[in-house]
């Protein structure tokens, strides 16, 4: 498992990178392109994932309390059981077209933020 905690990623590109396990606490990974990436069981505690597109990213358990999910891309990505993820938290990514979510956060935020949940645009 990588211990990347506090590494600065911004703008790297990560995608279908397997990062099962890997300690990103506090990791700046603005704009980072996790594509298709396993991030199964991250540690992503207090992580900048500021624009991050995290199309199709695999988040399975992965910790993500404190982590800044503004403008993120979670475009189809795998969110079940993910620990530590506010409504507040996914009220402010791009988008969550075809995430899978738990029941207990998929449900409010299809009733509050319907748009999150529409095609993105291509552009």
């Amino acid at each position: 498992m990588a211990n990347l905690q506090g590494a600065n990623l911004q703008g790297a590109n990560l995608e279908v990178a397997n990062l099962e396990g890997a300690n990103l606490e506090v990791a700046n990974l603005e704009r980072a392109d996790f594509y298709e990436a396993n991030l199964q069981e991250a540690n992503l505690q207090g992580a900048n994932l500021q624009r991050a597109d995290l199309h199709k990213a695999d988040l399975r358990k992965a910790d993500l309390e404190g982590a800044d999910l503004q403008e993120a891309n979670l475009e189809g990505s795998n969110l079940f059981i993910a620990r530590n993820l506010s409504l507040d938290q996914l009220s402010k990514v791009k988008t969550l077209h075809n995430a899978k979510l738990d029941e207990e956060l998929l449900i409010p935020l299809k009733e509050q933020y319907p748009s999150l949940f529409e095609k993105p645009d291509s552009s």
